[in-house]
This record gives C-alpha cells, sequence and structure tokens, in this order.
C-alpha cells in the first residue's frame, strides 16, 4: 500500500510547530540543543540524515518533491505533511528553495577520548561561531580525509540548518565531539597521542609543508583552527607543539578559515614519509 502525505493548509496547525519561524537564529539556538532537534533541507541532505542513522521527527514537501522522495515518504516512521510553497514559506519565515524539510532526532555526542582513538587525523575547531565556516570546515574535512573535528563549547552548531546546508550533508558522515569547558581541554588529544598543530599567521610559524616532513600517514596529527579575525587564543598556541601557517603571496595576510583549514587538511591527510633507498 503506497502511503500518502497529509495536506496541511493552515500555517497555525500544531503539526507544523516543528518548523516554525526558523529564520529565528536566537530561538532556534535555545530550542534545537534542548529538544534534540535539528533539520535536514533538500533531498540529498535528508537521505544522508537517514542514512547517518538520525531518526526523522516529521518532514514537510512540497508536491514536486513527492516523487523524488517518495521512497523516503513510504519509509518514514513519522508524518508527512504536504504544504504549498506559499504555505511552506509563511511556516519557516524563509523561501523553501529545495521543496522539503525533515525535522531530525539528534544523537547523543560521542566522548572526546573515544572519538580519538581510532583516529589519526582530526580537526580542533576554537570559537568558529559562523555557521556557514562550520559548514564549510565540515564539508573540507570530510571530502579531504579527516577522520574526525572537535569542536570547543563556544563553536557555532554543525547541525543548524545554515550548517548542514553549507556542509552538503558532511556535517552527518563526520563523527564530531565537543570539549570540555576547562583550562584542559586539550589533553585528551594530547593523551592519545596526537602532534597538535596550530594553524596561525603569526611570523614565528613554521611553513605546513615544513612541519609535516617526514610525518606518515600512521602518525596522528590534530590541526587547530581558530576564528576569523582574532584565530586561536593564546590558551590554544600555549598548547600546540608546534605553530604552523600557510606562506600567502600578493600582500595577502590570512585565508578565510574554511579556505584555509580545506588547504591545511589537504595537506595534512596527504603527508607522507619520503621513500628512502633506490
Amino acid at each position: 500500500m503506497t502511503r500518502t502525505p497529509i495536506p496541511v493548509t493552515d500555517p497555525a496547525d500544531p503539526r507544523l510547530a516543528d518548523y516554525t519561524a526558523l529564520t529565528d537564529v536566537a530561538l532556534r539556538r535555545r530550542l534545537e540543543p534542548a529538544e534534540g532537534l535539528f533539520m535536514a533541507e533538500g533531498e540529498k541532505v535528508i537521505r544522508r540524515a537517514l542514512a547517518a542513522g538520525y531518526p526523522m521527527r516529521s518532514l514537510l514537501l512540497t508536491e514536486k518533491w513527492t516523487a523524488a522522495l517518495a521512497d523516503v515518504i513510504e519509509a518514514a516512521d513519522a508524518p508527512v505533511h504536504l504544504v504549498t510553497p506559499e504555505l511552506a514559506e509563511q511556516v519557516t519565515g524563509y523561501h523553501v528553495h529545495r521543496g522539503a524539510l525533515a525535522a531530525m532526532q539528534r544523537l547523543p555526542l560521542p566522548d572526546p577520548a573515544r572519538l580519538l582513538a581510532d583516529a589519526r587525523r582530526v580537526a580542533v575547531v576554537e570559537a568558529v561561531n559562523d555557521h556557514t565556516n562550520i559548514g564549510a570546515i565540515f564539508r573540507g574535512a570530510a571530502a579531504l580525509g579527516m577522520d574526525a573535528v572537535l569542536l570547543s563549547p563556544d563553536s557555532a552548531d554543525p547541525l543548524y540548518r545554515r550548517s548542514v546546508k553549507v556542509s552538503m550533508g558532511a556535517v552527518f558522515s563526520l563523527p564530531y565531539a565537543r570539549l570540555e569547558r576547562r583550562p584542559q581541554a586539550l589533553a585528551p588529544v594530547h593523551e592519545a597521542g596526537f602532534r597538535l598543530l596550530a594553524l596561525t599567521p603569526d611570523e614565528r610559524a613554521v611553513d605546513l609543508a615544513e612541519a609535516l616532513a617526514g610525518v606518515g600517514p600512521d602518525d596522528r596529527i590534530a590541526l587547530m583552527l581558530g576564528a576569523e579575525g582574532e584565530g586561536l587564543s593564546p590558551r590554544a598556541l600555549a598548547a600546540a607543539d608546534t605553530w604552523v601557517r600557510i606562506p600567502m603571496a600578493h600582500g595577502v595576510d590570512s585565508l578565510n578559515v574554511a579556505a584555509a583549514a580545506a588547504v591545511a587538511f589537504y595537506a595534512v591527510a596527504t603527508a607522507r614519509r619520503p621513500q628512502t633507498g633506490p
């Protein structure tokens, strides 16, 4: 028997409560972590969230997407609401141009030490509170072979709608954890045997390629990234084993954190010890 989505015509319908006022950032920051809710937007992202094991609370879609998501609708153990594009915009507060939204249930985050146990290449993100940058960092980390991401308590939420969208669902394929809010928050990284590299434009930092000379694929490397403008905190820099930088040209002093992360991820992920002998 084919499952049919439930038409909803009233924007005040309580069944649509999860989707109300998504543009109210302060409200979503309060609501989503507390209630274990996040939004997946668009067919690809919804499929990736489901494939990663996140339970779906409900699905909101327009007629245009019923065929493309027919298998998801059929398998869904959650309400599927059919609305017009106008109603979707009225409820959410923005144009749902991808035609489908899913309210998803969060999963518990792993302990950092457990996440580090099987990793070799890790990104450590400090105080990056821009959701676009977080999404781009996750996309780059997943694409360029990083094994995991550790986030400081004041970094943005990877499962916030904008982060998920920018990452194209990469936040679901790359494991991550939150570090504790304490002076020795990076202790688990050192205890797991990682060499901690702090990415900074400081002139005292060594060239990233030079720092990675002699590093092999089995060596444990953690690359630390700071926020736009301020960069890594003095405490984070003091905890690092080595300060590293990406050489700049044409008078440019630094890159956007997401762009710098992608360059550094590639260098770290592909580091190989030089071959010896004939």
